[in-house]
C-alpha cells in the first residue's frame, strides 16, 4: 500500500484555502487601509495640503486664536502678522477691515472687495458665506467690537482631500473590499469543487460510456491527471480494466480451446462409435438366443442415441464459433412443417401418442433457413417423445396471424425450466441458438400439465 502525502491530498488543498480565507477576513480592514493610502504617500500628493486645510474646526479654531493674539494691535502689526499667516497657508485669502469699515489689508488683492464695508454690506456678507463656498471665518479682535475683524476664506475644494474621495468614501470602499476578499474566495471554492466535479463525471463517462474500440466490451481506460484520490481512484479503475482485459482474453483462450477440443471429440469418437454399430448389425445376422437379441437392441438405441448427441456437441461448437452453414430463403412455413411432421408421425404412433395436427389452408413466408428450421423442430420433437411420454400425447399448430406462428404442445411432466436458455438439453440449446440466428424466438411454457413452446418471428427490440 503507497504511503498518503498530503501535500497531493484534495482536503488538504481545500483546507489551504480556507485558512487563507480565515486570515484575509480578518485582515480585511488593515489591508485595505494599506491599499487606498500607499499610493497616496507613495506619490507625496496631499499630505501637507490634507494636514492643512482639511479640518475646518481646527481652522475656526485657529482663526480665532490669532484673532485674540492681535487685540490693542497696530494696523502694521496687524498686517505683518496677517503677511505670515498668509505665509503659512498661501492657498486662503485674509481681509482686515477696522472699526470704520475701512478695508485695510486684503491678501492677495480682491478688486472685488469694497473699500468700505457698510453694516448692510458687512451682514450680506457674512450671511451668504455662512456655510457655503468659500468657507470663512470672521474674528473680531479681540473682546472689544471698536477695533475691526479680521476675515479668513478658504475655497471649498482646498479642503477637500487629495485622495479622489477615498475618505469621504471610506466605509463603502472598506465594504467593498472585504466583500472582494469574500467573493475571491468563494470562486476558489467554487473552481475548487468545479475541478473535483469535471474528474468525477470525466471519470463516470469513462464507467457508463461506449466500451473501447477493440471490440472487448470494456470501457477505455482513463488519463491519470493528479495523484490525489480522484487520481488513485483513476488508477485503482485503469487497473480494474487491466484486469477485466486479461479476464476477458483468457476467457476467450478458453473458449476457443473448448470449441476445439469439442469438435476434435465428435470426431474422434465417430469412429469407434460407427465401428460398434456396425459390430451389433454383424451380431443381428448370427444365432442368438432372446437375452442376446435384447442386448443388441440395447446397444443399437444406446449407440444412436450418443451419435446423435456427439453430432450435437459439434454442432453446438460450430453455432458458437459461428461456423455452421446458414442459408437463408423464402420457406413457405404451412407445407414445411406438413412435410416435417410426416416424418415424425408414425414414431409418435408407435409410442400410443394421441396426435392433434392443426394446419391452415393458406400459407405464409419467413427468411429462414429450412434445414435449421428442421434441425429445431427436431429437437423438440425428440424432447416430446423422450420426457413427455407420460402424457401420450403431443400437438402441432401453424397459425399465420401476426406474422405466424408454430405451437409445439405435450402433456408430459415439465421440463422444469421456464426457458430455453437455461437448458433442457443439448439439443435445446442448439435450437436457442439457431432460433436467434434466424431471427425467430422460442417461448416455453411448462408445468406439471404438460409443455408449449412458441416458435415465433422476433419483434424489434426484443430479447
Amino acid at each position: 500500500m503507497k504511503r498518503f502525502k498530503l501535500n497531493h491530498s484534495l482536503l488538504t488543498q481545500y483546507v489551504l484555502i480556507v485558512l487563507c480565507a480565515l486570515v484575509l477576513l480578518p485582515f480585511s480592514f488593515p489591508l485595505v487601509s494599506v491599499i487606498m493610502y500607499v499610493p497616496q504617500f507613495l506619490s507625496g500628493g496631499g499630505d501637507v495640503r490634507n494636514g492643512t486645510y482639511n479640518d475646518g474646526l481646527k481652522l475656526e479654531r485657529m482663526w480665532h486664536e490669532e484673532a485674540g493674539k492681535l487685540q490693542g494691535a497696530d494696523e502694521e502689526t496687524i498686517e505683518g502678522h496677517l503677511s505670515e499667516l498668509k505665509a503659512k497657508y498661501p492657498l486662503a485669502s485674509m481681509y482686515r477691515v477696522d472699526a470704520d469699515g475701512v478695508l485695510q489689508a486684503a491678501l492677495p488683492e480682491n478688486p472685488k472687495l469694497p473699500a468700505q464695508w457698510t453694516p448692510t454690506y458687512t451682514v450680506q456678507f457674512m450671511k451668504a458665506r455662512s456655510g457655503g463656498d468659500p468657507f470663512t471665518v470672521v474674528a473680531l479682535l479681540g473682546d472689544e467690537k471698536d477695533e475691526g475683524f479680521i476675515v479668513f476664506e478658504l475655497p471649498r475644494n482646498v479642503m477637500r482631500t487629495s485622495d479622489g474621495g477615498v475618505s469621504n468614501n471610506f466605509g463603502f470602499i472598506f465594504v467593498g473590499g472585504f466583500l472582494l476578499i469574500l467573493a475571491l474566495f468563494l470562486f476558489l471554492s467554487f473552481m475548487f469543487f468545479y475541478r473535483i466535479r469535471r474528474r468525477l463525471v470525466r471519470l463516470q463517462t469513462a464507467m457508463t460510456g461506449p466500451p473501447a474500440e477493440n471490440g472487448s466490451g470494456i470501457p477505455a481506460q482513463v488519463e491519470v491527471l493528479a495523484s490525489d484520490e480522484i487520481g488513485r481512484l483513476e488508477q485503482s479503475f485503469n487497473a480494474m480494466i487491466g484486469k477485466l482485459e486479461a479476464s476477458r482474453a483468457r476467457e476467450a483462450e478458453e473458449e476457443v480451446l473448448r470449441r476445439e477440443l469439442i469438435a476434435k471429440l465428435s470426431h474422434d469418437l465417430r469412429t469407434p462409435l460407427t465401428t460398434i454399430r456396425g459390430h451389433a448389425y454383424s451380431l443381428r445376422s448370427e444365432s442368438l438366443s432372446e437375452r442376446g437379441q435384447e442386448s443388441i437392441a440395447l446397444i443399437e438405441r444406446k449407440t444412436g442415441y450418443l451419435g446423435q448427441m456427439i453430432e450435437n456437441l459439434f454442432s453446438y461448437s460450430l453455432l458458437s464459433a459461428g461456423k455452421y452453414p446458414y442459408r437463408p430463403k423464402q420457406v413457405e412455413i404451412v407445407r414445411m412443417t406438413r412435410t416435417f411432421f410426416a416424418g415424425w408421425y408414425p414414431a409418435f404412433e408407435q409410442e400410443g401418442f394421441e396426435i392433434d395436427l392443426n394446419l391452415p389452408e393458406e400459407g405464409f413466408m419467413w427468411v429462414v433457413d429450412s434445414e435449421w428450421l428442421e434441425r429445431v423442430l427436431d429437437n423438440y420433437c425428440q424432447n416430446v417423445l423422450r420426457h413427455a411420454k407420460s402424457g401420450r400425447y403431443v400437438g402441432l399448430t401453424v397459425d399465420a396471424a401476426g406474422g405466424g406462428r408454430i405451437v409445439l404442445s405435450d402433456r408430459g411432466e415439465g421440463m422444469g425450466s421456464s426457458t430455453l436458455e437455461k437448458g433442457a438439453g443439448l439439443g435445446l440449446s442448439i435450437a436457442s441458438l439457431m432460433l436467434k440466428e434466424m431471427g425467430l424466438r422460442g417461448d416455453v411454457a411448462t408445468g406439471p400439465a404438460g409443455t408449449v413452446i412458441t416458435i415465433s418471428q422476433r419483434v424489434f427490440g426484443t430479447k
